[in-house]
């Protein structure tokens, strides 16, 4: 297994080369279990080589009220990873984009020979068409949903599900997922967790 000093950057591409690698993005504020949760059974599922911790600058869809510093979100996803194939990372900074298409459009450019699987859990497949070019993501790249508590069903009943029904992968295919022809997405039934980001911003807020 390769073994990498630093977090991904603009120029790492050639360390890349061959991989196929998980991005989980967002603002993880804060990282928690849940994520950690999440990238250990992506790994293994859709055997990926590393997931990256895309820790967003700002994410668009949300409010800046109550959001921590980059510096501090990205410090405590660092500390909560702790996996030698999970890497955190602010790449989105430097790349300079705010939006996931062209964040990952600019990414396989800088990283020609890496195969990237986009993760998200249920909740965002639900509000998906929200995001800005929300088609050019599945048709870029392939995507993996995992099940959350409460959101599971009305994700798979929603726009972005329906529009792409004919190109979800079965469970038996997941594993080369990454290297079919996009669009190409599946639903992984996944163990729950219990950890929440609302949940635990507001605890922090109460003193708890």
């Amino acid at each position: 297994m390769r073994r990498f000093q630093k977090a991904p950057h603009l120029y790492s591409g050639p360390l890349y080369a061959g991989l196929t690698v998980g991005i989980l993005g967002g603002s993880f504020n804060p990282a928690h279990a849940g994520h950690r949760h999440i990238s250990l059974f992506a790994l293994k599922a859709l055997g990926l080589d590393r997931v990256w911790w895309m820790v967003s600058p700002q994410n668009p869809l949300k409010s800046t009220a109550g959001m921590a510093s980059l510096a501090e979100r990205l410090a405590e996803a660092r500390a909560v990873a702790a996996h030698p194939r999970i890497e955190v990372t602010a790449i989105e900074t430097a790349l300079g984009t705010r939006f996931t298409a062209d964040t990952l459009a600019k990414l396989q450019r800088r990283f020609p020979k890496t195969r990237f699987v986009w993760l998200m859990g249920a909740d965002n497949l639900r509000q998906i068409s929200r995001w800005k070019l929300w088609t050019r993501i599945f048709d870029s790249v392939a995507v993996a949903v995992f099940a959350r508590p409460t959101y599971s069903l009305s994700a798979l009943s929603g726009k972005a599900a329906q529009r792409f029904t004919r190109r979800r992968v079965s469970v038996s295919g997941v594993k080369g997922l990454a290297r079919r022809r996009r669009p190409a997405w599946a639903f992984l039934r996944n163990p729950l967790h219990p950890a929440s980001a609302t949940a635990i911003r507001q605890a922090r807020a109460a003193g708890s």
